[in-house]
């Protein structure tokens, strides 16, 4: 599934963030990174912490 562009709980722009804090977080502490980009909602910081990228997994069975 692919990172959502709102939050679902309260709805805030969220999905541009998403790419910095993949980037930024293979060498940060993912809560530091979170309040650097601005997220302050506990609803929109679960939408970062508990997303599992499973895209790559999905398009190994795609067609050809």
């Amino acid at each position: 599934m692919e990172f959502p562009i709102r939050c679902f709980t309260c709805g805030a722009v969220i999905g541009h963030l998403y790419e910095k804090y993949a980037e930024r977080t293979k060498n940060e502490e993912r809560g530091k990174v979170l309040d650097e980009l601005g997220v302050k909602r506990y609803c929109c910081r679960r939408m970062f912490i508990s997303h599992v990228d499973t895209l790559p997994h999905v398009l190994r069975y795609q067609r050809v």
